[in-house]
């Protein structure tokens, strides 16, 4: 059992690919931002081998664009650094241009579709209230 939580809430409005997408650039902030969340690597019976996985199983939630602008706004009020995607940056092509649209909003009018946290437990799941497991 760890006594961190990973969670990753969706918008519930997502296109399957979105939520995907979403998921996976936000799984990848949270390792940039703490390299101990990858696991050693991987080697199989043939000895090839493969990168470390991240080290601890990641909850995935949704909720609806009310709830998702509370989760954000609850891990800022708690300085729990996290990973968000905003909807402007399915328009953009790469990263700068992500950086660049998501500067131009703050917490109060941004467009969050999906945030990604990694702490305690118990904090965790105060940020998180409200949101429910992905279907």
């Amino acid at each position: 059992m760890f006594d961190t939580k990973i969670a990753v809430v969706l918008r519930d409005d997502l296109a399957s690919w979105q939520s995907l997408n979403v998921t996976a650039f936000l799984a990848g902030g949270l390792v940039g931002q703490d390299a101990g969340l990858i696991g050693e690597p991987y080697v199989d019976a043939a000895d090839n081998h493969y990168n470390g996985l991240i080290r601890q199983p990641i909850v995935v939630l949704s909720a609806d664009a009310t709830t998702i602008a509370k989760v954000h706004k609850r891990a800022i009020e708690r300085n729990v650094r996290c990973s968000v995607y905003v909807e402007e940056m399915f328009k953009t092509g790469h990263d700068r241009a992500n950086r660049a649209v998501f500067a131009q909003h703050g917490p109060d009018d941004a467009q969050v579709v999906g945030i990604a946290v990694h702490t305690d437990r118990k904090i965790v799941d105060k940020i998180t209230k409200g949101a429910r497991m992905h279907p």
